[in-house]
């Protein structure tokens, strides 16, 4: 898994989009019984500096991959991606080989919701293709609550093992299923920074 995200994300092979983005539906499939119909499926962005280098964003076309699933295999849901809503204000560093003190520093304040009305009220999923300490996820998440968001689910192909590694690099990457976090309410964003601060985020 961790060789096929990379080959999408640094090598631009664009076509491994699709079949990940099926892995990513059979991930978020898991909130069956939790997501409210109409919720809005919002991948994490890009800095408009990175998005020129890159040419494109990854979260963003595996979320449409996996929006375009699932409005297959889950129509009741009547799932909405929301490419926009979410704007990435600060051209960070790149969070690979950084520890997690400094991963969430460089990515405080980064994010904001340029359109409030388009999420107030709305149960939101955010997408991205691998979480390693939550502290992008985290910083989405609280943009998007205090704009105000009802509830913010989070979903990523795989999650990165904290190993030995004293840089916070990943040893491993655990993908048997995707991931997909437990909602947070406008009411728990405060909580947000001290339930991950040690890098164990609830699934």
């Amino acid at each position: 898994m961790r060789d096929a995200i990379h080959a999408l994300k640094y090598q631009a092979l664009l076509p491994a989009a699709r079949p990940l983005g099926r892995f990513l539906a059979g991930a978020i499939t898991h909130l069956a019984g939790d997501l409210p119909a109409g919720a809005l499926v919002i991948p994490v962005p890009l800095h408009r500096s990175k998005f020129s280098q890159r040419g494109f964003n990854q979260a963003r076309l595996l979320a449409g991959h996996a929006v375009s699933v699932l409005r297959k295999t889950r129509p009741a849901w009547r799932l909405e991606l929301v490419a926009g809503a979410v704007v990435r204000l600060k051209g960070t560093e790149s969070q690979a080989g950084l520890t997690p003190r400094q991963r969430r520093q460089n990515v405080r304040a980064a994010f904001v919701v340029p359109d409030p009305q388009i999420i107030a009220g709305r149960n939101v999923v955010v997408v991205d293709d691998i979480l390693t300490t939550g502290a992008t996820v985290r910083s989405v998440a609280r943009a998007l609550l205090r704009a105000g968001a009802a509830n913010v689910w989070v979903a990523t192909l795989s999650r990165a093992q904290l190993g030995s590694d004293h840089a916070g690099n990943p040893a491993q990457v655990n993908s048997e299923k995707g991931l997909v976090e437990r909602p947070r309410t406008r009411g728990e964003h405060s909580a947000i920074g001290r339930e991950m601060e040690d890098n164990q985020p609830s699934f």
